[in-house]
């Protein structure tokens, strides 16, 4: 069984950025919340609320293909396995995911979730969850 990152109470949300900064000093070895792997954003309007921005291990992943250098590889049960030695920063990966969970910042660095979960435990609001999934996740349909 492999295990990815959810986001189903982003309801709770708040918007502090607590998980993102995680991700970004964990797993990035950075601290901006613009170096990471997740992203929480508003969704607009009077009542606003949270969204998270973040792999939903799809699978087959669709940034895989789009790398020309091997540097995304399918993790088995969905998402990727991200190996930023290969990675030559030309965005291909960030056009073809087709929930926009890969950010690539003004120097062309690549931050996408590794799914490793490390962020979950840092939300005041436990709005996130690292859970076990059946291996069957399927590219999500995305409508514009």
């Amino acid at each position: 069984m492999a295990k990815i990152l959810a986001a189903p109470h982003m309801e709770r949300c708040i918007g502090c950025h607590s998980c993102a900064l995680a991700c970004a000093r964990l797993v990035y070895k950075r601290l901006s919340w613009e170096t990471a792997g997740i992203r929480i954003h508003s969704t607009g309007g009077l009542s606003s609320s949270f969204a998270a921005s973040r792999c939903v291990a799809c699978n087959p992943a669709q940034c895989v293909p789009a790398c020309p250098t091997g540097a995304l590889k399918q993790r088995k049960g969905g998402g990727i396995i991200f190996q930023s030695k290969l990675c030559i920063k030309c965005g291909k990966c960030v056009q073809a995911c087709p929930v926009s969970a890969i950010f690539q910042d003004r120097n062309g660095d690549i931050f996408v979730c590794r799914q490793c979960g490390q962020c979950v435990s840092f939300c005041p609001h436990n709005c996130l969850e690292y859970r076990e999934i059946d291996g069957e996740t399927k590219t999500p349909e995305v409508t514009a």
